[in-house]
């Protein structure tokens, strides 16, 4: 299959040379918070660390955290669902998502409502990734028995420690 036809990572149903790939080049052109997800979650598909990093917001300095960055890139990826888009205001937007993804030889899903705010970079606008919160999970059934326990904390988890943020940006 040629890059052409390459269908994107994202779930688009778009080639890949049409939809994440410019924003990869250029992320000013994600106009919307959830392009610029959506580029971000091709990255870590392709492999593309640099990127991941330059779109994590200013502030989160991201560079000393890139060997983090850079394991969890290297996850193997299998999928993702959009779940909501908006943009709140106009800096600051939310996208909820579900990104699937295999650590050996166990699968795990990452459900997070990620904030994204809009800068100006060199007289472009850009959106940037900050931070993401859990929605809360829905209330057991009952009828149902509970999944067993694990020891195992992965890097996107939620932190045991309940403040609501990723395991690898807080106790991580």
């Amino acid at each position: 299959m040629t890059q052409h036809t390459q269908p994107c990572p994202c779930g688009s149903q778009r080639p890949l040379t049409e939809c994440c790939q410019p924003i990869h080049r250029n992320p000013s052109l994600a106009i919307h918070p959830e392009q610029l997800m959506r580029s971000r979650y091709s990255a870590h598909v392709l492999g593309l660390v640099d990127y991941v990093v330059a779109t994590y917001h200013p502030c989160c300095e991201a560079e000393q955290h890139r060997e983090a960055i850079a394991k969890s890139v290297h996850s193997q990826w299998l999928g993702l669902e959009v779940i909501s888009s908006e943009i709140a205001t106009e800096n600051e937007g939310f996208v909820e998502f579900k990104a699937f993804y295999r650590d050996g030889n166990d699968q795990y899903c990452l459900h997070e409502r990620s904030r994204f705010l809009k800068e100006t970079i060199n007289g472009l606008p850009q959106w940037f990734y900050i931070d993401g919160e859990y929605p809360e999970p829905p209330a057991p059934d009952e009828s149902k028995p509970a999944p067993a326990a694990s020891d195992k904390i992965g890097r996107n988890d939620p932190c045991p420690c309940g403040s609501g943020k990723k395991y690898k940006k807080c106790c991580g």
